[in-house]
């Protein structure tokens, strides 16, 4: 007797949080997957080749692989907060040196549905750690950290941007780094897990 009104007790208690915690949650995370490839910006450096050639290396010019989380609501689901990190990177046609601008992109965005397939979104993005490698063929650059705001409209997956930024070396020159993008990304629903409990018998 005394375990069943023990039982009957906790499940009059947990009922509430039992049922809250099945119901569908007021906003859900999703893992954020992606890529980027941006043109644009100031020269940074031109590489000349035996043959002749020359290429430059221009301070928004990159492909960007990144992973983050987009956060969408239940009671307002055209509204989509996106975060990331990622690494941006370009190199030249060189086959005897490593040449490369690398940078660490962050950004975070707030997006709103015109439809379930249209996307139009506005941020801020900062790059991170932006340093040109000669690999010996000529002087190293660094950079300081450099922010803009990114804007972007996607269809399903698809995204076209458009990045305002500015780079300033180490001995304070300034390149424009303004960047035109075509996004690539996609999200991962997790799956949901049911909550049991187990009452002993009488």
């Amino acid at each position: 007797m005394g375990r069943s009104m023990l039982a009957g007790v906790l499940m009059c208690w947990m009922g509430p949080a039992l049922g809250q915690s099945t119901a569908e949650p007021a906003a859900s995370l999703q893992l954020l997957l992606g890529s980027a490839l941006e043109l644009g910006g100031d020269k940074v450096a031109e590489i000349f080749f035996t043959n002749g050639e020359s290429q430059f290396v221009r301070a928004a010019q990159g492909i960007t692989v990144f992973a983050g989380g987009q956060l969408k609501f239940r009671d307002l689901n055209q509204l989509v907060l996106r975060g990331s990190v990622g690494i941006k990177y370009v190199t030249t046609a060189a086959d005897n040196a490593h040449i490369r601008l690398t940078r660490i992109p962050v950004a975070a965005s707030a997006g709103w549905m015109v439809t379930p397939d249209i996307r139009l979104s506005a941020g801020v993005v900062t790059h991170q750690s932006i340093r040109f490698r000669a690999d010996g063929v000529g002087e190293d650059l660094d950079f300081q950290p450099a922010a803009g705001p990114v804007f972007e409209v996607a269809w399903k997956g698809v995204g076209f941007s458009f990045t305002p930024m500015n780079y300033t070396d180490e001995f304070g020159d300034t390149y424009s780094a303004r960047a035109f993008g075509l996004t690539l990304s996609g999200v991962v629903r997790l799956k949901k897990q049911p909550v049991m409990m187990d009452v002993p018998a009488n």
